[in-house]
């Protein structure tokens, strides 16, 4: 491996998850506590940030490590710039700090197939620009009525909310291309051993029963506007898998021919197999061991599989005889309490997730088996947040009454048939992120995020 120092990891693992003036432990609500909480969330959001890249060479750091991703570097510069951009000049009211770079770090204007190719920053000018608008973020907060009373953008903090998370979910991204890089470039961190997981007790799979739920954000804290607003939903009773699916069951999918039987396959699923030649998971050997990261290791079939795209798993359940459940159904599952006709921000409860609940904050670098954790809903579904983003079947689109803010790119540009949406988030995700109503998306092809499935079926 290429000469780089390796941090101490930072000893804050959980950030507070929920958003808005939330105040830390201890303290009480209000505009100067809420300010606090922010403060320490962009220094915490930082401090990871700064912590994954740090072992990362700097011609690794600039090197484009696949055609999906960006450069480490574009990541670090563009978080700085989304920071400037809604931070300084939209909720502060400030010029851009460097005009000349907000087309190099628009994602829109830059996509990945051409940041390798823009005049990005390099190393020390990319950790300048971030400290340098971090200071003059910090002193907008100063000023900032971030109170219910404030105007859309700082009430309740949420813009700064969103721009937290919007470092959060890049750091699950830079993990991604981490993980695509050839041997070398990132040693992941060895976790210690835990002890042996309890196995998941009861019928593979749960019952939810017929009827009506309210579907949506709670706004009880930060959410996008693709969770917005709350509206009811009427199901059908259906049956849904108690957990993922594991390395174990589909290996047996593949033993069975699965990649050659073509009535499996939706067609487009058919012409992606033509092109990709694909005959297992992303990061499987043919030999039975699987990649992670910068060690290859025998394949366990306890933990769930993982780097499948949606096209795989929708082969997957057919030949399970099943079906992926829409995310209507995989919410109603993670959170509608039907006696009370409430629901839940986590499947749990609404206790903010901890490691003895669910396998979040890249604390592991790696799943665990599901069943492992206490972290399960009232019904007795598993793992339905962390480990593994699960694929649903259905396309990304708004709800009704769906209205953008502060910004069409983040979510409506994307809406349609072509992408499909995950719920659930991975090891890799933050805990700010992870919700039961938070919506992943990614083309149905994609295989370099952290993501399984579960099946469903009708009753």
């Amino acid at each position: 491996m290429k000469e780089a120092a390796r941090p101490v990891r930072p000893h804050r693992t959980q950030t507070l998850p929920r958003g808005g003036a939330d105040p830390l432990p201890g303290e009480r609500g209000g505009a100067e506590s809420a300010a606090d909480r922010i403060r320490h969330a962009l220094s915490e959001a930082r401090e990871r940030t700064l912590w994954l890249v740090a072992p990362v060479a700097q011609e690794d750091l600039a090197r484009v490590h696949s055609s999906l991703m960006s450069p480490l570097l574009w990541d670090l510069g563009h978080i700085a710039a989304c920071e400037d951009l809604w931070l300084c000049q939209r909720a502060g009211g400030l010029a851009p700090l460097r005009p000349e770079l907000a087309q190099v770090y628009d994602a829109a204007e830059t996509p990945r197939v051409d940041r390798g190719d823009a005049p990005y920053l390099r190393r020390d000018d990319a950790l300048e620009f971030m400290q340098r608008v971090r200071e003059r973020a910090l002193r907008v907060l100063d000023r900032a009525d971030i109170s219910e009373g404030g105007d859309r953008l700082n009430a309740r903090g949420f813009v700064w909310e969103m721009v937290i998370q919007h470092e959060h979910q890049h750091n699950e991204t830079m993990l991604q291309t981490m993980q695509l890089a050839e041997a070398g470039v990132f040693e992941a961190p060895r976790p210690a051993v835990h002890e042996a997981p309890r196995r998941p007790e009861g019928p593979d799979t749960v019952l939810i029963p017929a009827g009506s739920f309210v579907m949506g954000d709670l706004a009880e804290g930060f959410s996008y506007d693709n969770e917005r607003p709350r509206h009811p939903r009427a199901l059908e009773a259906f049956e849904i898998d108690r957990t993922p699916v594991t390395n174990g069951h589909f290996e047996s999918f593949v033993s069975d021919g699965g990649y050659e039987r073509p009535g499996l396959w939706h067609r487009e699923g058919r012409l992606w197999l033509e092109r990709e030649g694909a005959q297992r998971p992303l990061y499987w050997t043919p030999d039975g061991r699987e990649r992670r990261f910068d060690r290859v290791a025998p394949r366990d079939p306890d933990l769930p599989v993982m780097h499948v795209s949606w096209f795989e798993a929708d082969a997957y359940a057919r030949w399970a005889g099943k079906r992926l459940p829409t995310e209507a159904e995989w919410e109603r599952a993670a959170s509608w309490d039907p006696g009370s006709g409430q629901a839940r921000r986590y499947p749990w409860g609404d206790e903010h997730p901890t490691p003895a609940r669910a396998n979040l904050d890249q604390v592991l670098f790696g799943p665990m088996p599901p069943g492992a954790l206490e972290g399960a809903t009232p019904e007795g579904v598993q793992a339905m947040l962390g480990d593994c983003w699960e694929w649903t079947a259905s396309p990304f689109t708004g709800y009704p009454g769906f209205a953008a803010f502060p910004y069409r790119e983040y979510s409506e540009i994307f809406f349609g048939e072509r992408h499909r949406v995950l719920r659930g988030g991975s090891w890799a995700t933050r805990p700010s992120v992870a919700r039961n109503t938070f919506r992943n998306w990614d083309l149905p092809e994609r295989r370099q995020i952290f993501s399984g499935f579960r099946c469903a079926r009708d009753a």
